[in-house]
């Protein structure tokens, strides 16, 4: 039963987390301040953001019901 919450909350943050990608949050039009090692602000939030999804990825198969 557990593994079916953690299923829905891997799936609902996945989905807000694609959907933060196209707002001024991540890629706000003409900004490249704050910079973090010489990276723009841009490319550091999309670096940021690929790593949130690699991570929910992972969870995802430790928690997803496989038919056996």
């Amino acid at each position: 039963m557990n593994k079916k919450k953690y299923w829905l909350i891997v799936r609902i943050l996945f989905v807000i987390t694609v959907l933060l990608t196209f707002t001024p949050l991540i890629t706000p039009y003409n900004k490249i301040s704050p910079q973090l090692f010489g990276m723009p602000y841009t490319l550091w939030m999309g670096i940021l953001q690929s790593i949130v999804l690699v991570i929910l990825t992972w969870i995802g198969t430790k928690v997803h019901q496989f038919k056996e």
